[in-house]
């Protein structure tokens, strides 16, 4: 419940059918377990002051004596120009959180300008997704061939079944995407690809609004940021080791 809550509460109080359409790749029955009673319990508004409350004491402790960087102001700076104002159009998830007013904090607002980011490509990624005939099942099918993952893992985290997933094997063994053993063929990797590259031309108002040497300059900044967060509590890998369950 709390992950669908804090991630759609932007978007209001919206049916699951909604979340099944922008977060894409999760079970109908996961989203339905849990939207709309989560906002019985939560109310749009109350899941983002918690979530907003909760970034900020966390970034506090995990950044603490890094607050008042001018390294950290100016990554703020540089990728809320960015991002802001972005065109919202098919861009649902976006569009919420596009329309949440700005922290005041540099390291609120650059975590916000990383969330407008996250959100707006992930947008793209579903229009690429979609445009390709790839369905949810088989996004998590295809990431597991990339790397990202394995069956047991992703069903428990995105709530298919283990014959949904076969099911899913065999449609793209049959398109030629894929070997009955769930590994990539040469035609499979260059779509998975080509998918990659259409939501790369889809998302890139954000860095030529930056240009090459303001891209460069804020993935510097934000590097010791990242590795700092690495180091701690949060992980940056997907999906978190903690997560990982042996293959079959």
């Amino acid at each position: 419940m709390s992950y669908f809550a804090y991630r759609a509460a932007p978007m209001g109080v919206v049916p699951a059918e909604v979340v099944m359409a922008t977060f894409y790749n999760f079970a109908p029955r996961m989203v339905r377990r849990a939207v709309p009673a989560v906002w019985e319990v939560m109310s749009p508004a109350e899941a983002l002051n918690l979530r907003s409350e909760a970034v900020d004491d966390a970034l506090r402790r995990l950044l603490a004596g890094r607050l008042e960087d001018p390294e950290l102001a100016e990554a703020a700076e540089l990728a809320r120009m960015a991002i802001e104002g972005c065109d919202p159009s098919g861009r649902a998830l976006y569009a919420g959180h596009a329309a949440l007013p700005w922290p005041d904090t540099p390291h609120l607002v650059l975590w916000h300008a990383c969330t407008l980011m996250r959100e707006h490509r992930g947008d793209c990624h579903a229009v690429a997704l979609t445009a390709a005939e790839v369905d949810g099942v088989m996004a998590n099918v295809l990431m597991a061939a990339q790397g990202h993952g394995n069956k047991p893992t992703i069903l428990s985290i995105r709530g298919w079944k283990s014959e949904e997933w076969d099911e899913a094997v065999s449609r793209l063994v049959q398109r030629g995407w894929l070997h009955p053993d769930g590994t990539f063929t040469g035609e499979g990797r260059d779509g998975r690809e080509a998918i990659e590259r259409h939501t790369d031309r889809l998302d890139l108002t954000p860095y030529h609004r930056l240009g090459p040497e303001g891209t460069q300059r804020l993935i510097e900044l934000t590097a010791p940021y990242m590795e700092m967060l690495d180091q701690g509590e949060i992980n940056t890998e997907w999906p978190p080791k903690h997560l990982l369950r042996p293959d079959e």
